[in-house]
């Protein structure tokens, strides 16, 4: 997997069919801490002068200095979610189900949807700014914004608007990640790399997605599971001895992907004359409605979500007793509850919101971290272990230290 920043993302595990051990140690994560060196001595990058491997002091100075090998971590986080809140009751009415019927195989029982002149990047843009409030960081000092999101308003991305949005200035740069419900946790290594690898000091990290835009509001068995969201976090770099991004593992099975996909469709071309080359001009595409094999992806979930967390526990060097927060992708309370019992962590240290929500995608984890930072839950030092899973199927874990 290559992310659109052009870094080689950690090198993928086997797939979890073949239960391979040891997880993933991706090259641009792991540092000796820094040494310190003279300052005619030190590594920076965007000097405009050089003579002998020195910088010349007459050099312009890049905008931020870039000294490599740095560590990383969360100082702020935010969320925003749509005003029209939808509830099982009023699902009730335009499919065949009920409240129990949902709340009993699912845990949810309300879910927000963009409507009126509401709009992801809107959201996005919201989560963005309080994030940047809580970290007390301006607008103009983010090096990056990382959209993490499957259902962008435009085709060819988000990130920017957002970016614009929030006011960075050009000379950071904004680019969309897809990976579905594991896409924040993939933008989390990713601003990682950034920081670790090529010295960024902040990036903003955006899960955000409408995946009610794809929901056939016929369908009892999808239509009852998601909703729309944003949330954010800003990663900030620090001193090696303060790092907070801890381990990782991320992992990727495409013959899976049969179970839950939304795939381009084609319509009928509106053009009749073809000059007499078959198949063109192509069809416009279309993408269809989210199909679901529900069973499967429970399965799934219950099997690789705890290898994939003991995988990332691995790479960090903890042990799961070391876990204060299970913060899963918010999918189905079934799963939440039986992924923290295979890794044995008490129901008083697995944070759930998935009632209010419901499936909000890449937004999840974003979303529930923020409410759980802003109630006092989550406390400066906690170690959060978070894992995100679906479409794909992509799968992948974070251990990470707050604040």
């Amino acid at each position: 997997m290559v992310a659109a920043s052009g870094l080689a993302l950690p090198r993928v595990a086997a797939p979890c069919p073949a239960r391979a051990r040891g997880g993933l140690r991706s090259a641009f994560l792991r540092f000796a801490p820094p040494v310190a060196l003279p300052p005619q001595q030190q590594l920076r990058c965007c000097a405009s002068a050089v003579d002998d491997g020195v910088v010349s002091a007459e050099a312009s100075k890049p905008r931020l200095p870039r000294v490599i090998g740095m560590g990383s971590k969360i100082v702020g986080c935010g969320s925003a979610i749509p005003t029209l809140s939808v509830s099982n009751d009023d699902l009730s009415k335009i499919v065949e189900t009920s409240d129990e019927w949902i709340a009993a195989r699912t845990g949810i029982r309300n879910r927000r949807v963009l409507s009126g002149d509401e709009t992801l990047r809107g959201l996005s843009i919201q989560a963005a700014q309080r994030a940047l409030e809580m970290a007390q960081v301006k607008a103009e000092d983010v090096d990056a914004v990382i959209v993490c999101t499957s259902t962008p308003d435009d085709l060819f991305g988000t990130a920017a608007q957002v970016m614009s949005g929030v006011g960075c200035t050009t000379e950071a740069f904004g680019y969309d990640i897809t990976a579905a419900c594991s896409g924040f946790i993939v933008g989390l290594i990713t601003a990682s790399g950034l920081i670790k690898g090529l010295g960024f000091r902040n990036v903003l990290v955006v899960g955000a997605d409408a995946l009610s835009k794809f929901v056939d509001w016929t369908d009892r068995g999808t239509c009852i599971l998601f909703g729309d969201a944003a949330g954010a976090v800003l990663v900030q770099a620090c001193n090696a001895d303060e790092d907070g991004m801890l381990g990782f593992c991320v992992q990727s099975d495409g013959s899976g992907q049969k179970h839950l996909n939304a795939v381009t469709s084609n319509d009928e071309s509106i053009l009749s004359n073809t000059n007499g080359i078959p198949g063109f001009p192509p069809k416009k595409a279309t993408y269809s409605c989210i199909q679901m094999n529900g069973k499967e992806v429970f399965r799934f979930a219950v099997r690789c979500v705890p290898q994939s967390i003991e995988k990332a526990l691995d790479d960090a060097g903890l042990p799961a007793s070391s876990i204060d927060w299970l913060l899963l992708h918010q999918a189905n309370q079934r799963i939440i509850d039986a992924v923290a019992t295979r890794l044995d962590i008490p129901s008083n240290k697995v944070i759930s919101n998935l009632a209010n929500y419901g499936n909000t995608s890449a937004a999840s984890i974003p979303l529930a971290l923020d409410e759980a930072v802003r109630s006092g839950k989550v406390k400066a030092g906690d170690t959060i272990a978070a894992s995100g899973f679906g479409a794909g199927l992509t799968w992948g874990s974070a251990i990470v230290k707050w604040g």
